[in-house]
C-alpha cells in the first residue's frame, strides 16, 4: 500500500489539530500504515489539493475537495470517537 498523505487541519493549525494528528498517529502504527501527516491551518489545505489523500479536520470547510473529508470535532468533545476512528482507517486503508 502506498503512503498517504493525511492533513490535519483546525483554525489555527496548532491546538486541536495537534490533539487529532496524535490520534491519527497512534492509529496507524498500531495498524501498521504508511501515512504522512501534516498539521496545518485549515486555510492552507487548497496548497495539497493536488497531493493529499485525506483531510482530517475540526473546522468547518466550506470547500469541495477531490479526496475525503472527515469531521473530527468529535475529538474535542470525547463523543462519538470511535466512529471517526473508524472512518479515517477505513479511508487510509483504500
Amino acid at each position: 500500500m502506498a503512503k498517504k498523505q493525511v492533513l490535519v487541519a483546525c483554525g489555527a493549525g496548532i491546538a486541536t489539530s495537534t490533539v487529532v494528528n496524535n490520534a491519527i498517529e497512534e492509529m496507524a502504527k498500531e495498524h501498521k500504515l504508511d501515512v504522512n501527516l501534516i498539521q496545518i491551518k485549515i486555510a492552507e489545505v487548497a496548497a495539497y489539493e493536488d497531493t493529499a489523500d485525506l483531510l482530517v479536520t475540526t473546522a468547518m470547510t466550506k470547500k469541495e475537495y477531490n479526496f475525503p473529508v472527515i469531521n473530527a470535532r468529535n475529538f474535542l468533545t470525547g463523543i462519538g470517537i470511535e466512529e471517526t476512528k473508524q472512518q479515517i482507517l477505513e479511508a487510509l486503508k483504500k
